[in-house]
């Protein structure tokens, strides 16, 4: 028999019969309905949570924030109703509490009446935190309570979003009035540093001052020390004053005798004044026009110069050519008088008159040459004296504003002069009198000279106290000279102190951060919510049924090898006894449920693209994978077998169970206990699932080869061993061989 026929009576046996066909068909089934129903009932459950019932009790009173109103918890229970993530409903804490007991709600949101007094509290110097309550049942469902936990995440999430905004732009505002008001500060500080400069110039002055009131105290007090001495000397000078007072009142006497004439004198001094005032204003309006006039006169001066030099010019060819024909005349006379002379056609009378007329116009050639030169030296003694006119004439011009100046401030000085001695002629009375005041002052001099005198004596008197004052004053101005040297360096200290504080006010204003209204809500939603988590999936499942579904295919592909050896036989014992070739008995074997496995996976693989509408990134490798994951299933199995029979065909239903907790469809496999991680690598399974995501999300291919590797080793291993378990068949058969199998 070769390998084609045993395929086909294997199959041929499986639909001999209607019931064998049904059967047939069930099993081939098993796989489709498993893995397509459950990858259909979990396709996107996440896409369905507004279908799940939970309930949200807003037991909130509010508080006061800023002067205002604020409700967070109606806040929240609005953000959660509007966002529908799952089917709300806000009821009481009575009804809630009994619906998640009964099933009516999954799970129940509670916001307590501190909640938004709790939030504001942040706020303030006793900051509370604030609480949402969930309460759950595991009754209703444990991944519901699961959810339930994500769903009160999120909420808090939200929550501190908007809090933290809050808080955060408060803190902004804060510190944007911190930095207003330390512009003000640096303002102040500076003003104040100003201000103590100016103090420390003026401590610096009032030490000056005291320095020299010290020095000048000491001063008054050395020369306070002889004042006794001093004034027995001025009691003396006052006696010699009230002799001098005496021969001044004498002398004043005297002079009023010799004064008596004086009015009459300065009379006569102002009344000449005042004739040379008249005098000087007659020549002051003689010489106004004086300027105007020389100036015309330069400038007819000037013309005059300008024609001379004209005519002069024009002159001299005129007389070049009279000089020239007074030169040629002699020879002509003398070429012509031999003509006359010897003409014979000329009357005695007529030569006689012409050589008259040549004498004559010789003799008034030399003549009229003489006259040529006389002109030319007048023309040139004009033009010199003209030019010097002009310049006469100019310089008379420059000089005449000057003599009008001179004589308007003569006419000025004589003015003043008028007006003094006016005003000396009427003081000349006074004079007289004053004398005669001094006389009589003098007199009272001498009176007051002999009054000094007595005073003085009161002065010696005094004159100790005196001394013993001014030692007084000169150590109070040493104390105060010192006290002022203490202030002015406490001002400087001052200065240099407010001069630092507006420096590092100012600092400190520059390093907190200018900003907007606009500007401090970006920085308050960034510090609200400092880290935004970016989705960078290299190889993305479509949806949770997407992510299932690699595991349940492996799984669904086991499932159906493990259904279809219940009515194939893993060998058939008639070809091992008649053909007792055991390559082709055990490829017979493993071909038919290897090809059943293709039409289960294509299917399986149909119904996942298209009937579910899962992505598949590369569909021809998927398929590969899939198939080659079913033969593998069906050799291992088929060994298991061959080699044990029907307790090879349980062995199977155990491997099965162990490849579902370990192959890490589910869960990571680093989450699975010690031996059952070991076996994760070492069972078949593990590879198809791997093989199966890289395929269908777009994973790495060179990892699916590897995966298709291992695949590929144990079912070579797996055939491997049914061909020596059947060889040994070939050469031995025992009672057990005969024995009917329980299975098959």
């Amino acid at each position: 028999m070769t390998i084609p026929s045993l395929v086909r009576s294997e199959l041929a046996r499986l639909t001999a019969t209607p019931l064998a066909r049904l059967a047939f068909i069930a099993l081939m089934c098993v796989p489709l309905l498993y893995g397509g129903a459950y990858l259909w009932a979990n396709r996107d459950p996440y896409a369905k949570l507004d279908q799940v019932p939970a309930a949200i009790v807003d037991q909130d009173a509010g508080a006061t924030l800023d002067g205002e109103r604020v409700h967070y918890g109606a806040d929240v229970a609005k953000q959660a109703i509007d966002g529908g993530d799952f089917a709300w409903h806000e009821t009481t804490a009575a009804d809630a509490r009994s619906g998640v007991r009964n099933g009516t709600y999954d799970f129940v949101v509670t916001i307590p009446h501190d909640f938004s007094a709790s939030l504001a509290s942040a706020q303030s110097d006793d900051p509370k935190r604030a609480e949402l309550v969930m309460t759950t049942a595991d009754t209703n469902s444990y991944l519901a309570s699961t959810i339930a936990e994500q769903a009160g995440k999120t909420m808090r999430t939200a929550v501190a979003e908007r809090v933290g905004k809050q808080a955060a732009t408060t803190l902004l505002v804060g510190l944007a009035d911190v930095r207003d008001s330390l512009g003000d500060a640096v303002d102040g500080a500076g003003k104040l540093a100003s201000g103590a400069t100016t103090a420390a110039d003026g401590a610096d002055t009032l030490a000056d001052g005291t320095g020299e009131l010290s020095s000048g105290a000491a001063t008054l007090a050395s020369g306070t020390a002889a004042l006794p001495g001093q004034t027995a000397a001025l009691d003396r000078g006052a006696q010699q004053v009230a002799s001098g007072a005496a021969s001044l009142s004498s002398g004043l006497s005297t002079l009023q005798q010799k004064t008596a004439s004086l009015p009459d004198q300065t009379a006569q001094l102002a009344a000449g004044a005042t004739r040379l005032q008249s005098g000087l204003h007659d020549l002051r309006d003689q010489t106004t026009q004086l300027p105007a006039q020389s100036q015309q006169l330069a400038a007819g001066a000037a013309r005059v110069a300008a024609g001379n030099a004209d005519l002069a010019g024009e002159a001299k060819p005129f007389i070049a050519g009279v000089q020239q024909l007074a030169a040629d005349s002699p020879q002509l006379v003398t070429d012509l008088r031999p003509v006359v002379q010897t003409s014979t056609v000329l009357t005695p009378e007529q030569k006689t008159q012409l050589l008259a007329a040549l004498d004559t116009l010789q003799t008034s050639s030399t003549r009229l040459g003489a006259g040529a030169t006389s002109v030319s030296d007048g023309l040139g003694a004009l033009r010199t004296g003209s030019a010097q006119v002009s310049a006469g004439a100019s310089q008379l011009a420059t000089q005449a504003p000057k003599l009008t100046t001179g004589i308007q401030q003569l006419s000025d000085g004589s003015d003043t002069l008028a007006a003094g001695t006016g005003q000396l002629a009427a003081a000349a009375p006074q004079l007289s009198s004053g004398i005669d005041s001094a006389a009589s002052g003098a007199s009272k001099v001498a009176a007051g000279a002999a009054q000094v005198a007595g005073g003085t004596d009161k002065l010696a008197a005094a004159a100790p106290q005196l001394s013993s004052g001014a030692s007084q004053l000169a150590t109070g101005a040493a104390s105060a000279d010192d006290g002022a040297k203490s202030l002015a360096t406490g001002l400087h200290s001052l200065e240099s102190g407010s001069s630092e504080l507006a420096a590092k006010l100012d600092q400190g204003r520059t390093e907190i951060p200018a900003s907007t209204s606009s500007s401090r809500k970006a920085q308050a939603s960034v510090i609200s919510d400092p880290v935004k988590v970016g989705d960078q999936n290299i190889a993305a499942a479509q949806n949770y049924g997407a992510g299932l579904a690699p595991f349940f295919i492996s799984l669904a592909a086991w499932i159906g090898m493990y259904a279809l050896f219940l009515i194939l036989k893993p060998i058939s014992k008639r070809a091992i006894t008649a053909v007792r070739k055991p390559l082709r008995v055990v490829a017979g074997g493993w071909l038919t449920p290897a090809l059943l496995g293709v039409v289960q996976m294509v299917a399986l693989f149909l119904i996942v693209r298209f009937a579910l509408s899962l992505d598949v990134v590369h569909a021809g490798g998927t398929i590969a994978v899939m198939v080659l994951a079913s033969a593998t299933f069906a050799a291992i199995i088929m060994t298991l077998n061959v080699l044990l029979g029907s307790v090879g065909q349980f062995l199977g239903l155990v491997l099965m169970l162990v490849q579902l907790v370990t192959a890490g469809g589910t869960f990571p496999w680093q989450t699975l206990p010690g031996p059952l991680a070991a076996l994760h690598f070492a069972l078949p399974m593990t590879y198809s699932v791997d093989a199966i995501r890289q395929t269908m999300y777009g994973g790495s291919l060179g990892t699916a080869w590897s995966d298709a590797g291992v695949l590929l080793c144990w079912l070579l291993g797996a055939l491997l061993v049914s061909y020596v378990v059947t060889s040994r068949q070939t050469r031995t058969r025992t009672l057990r061989d005969l024995r009917p199998s329980l299975i098959g």
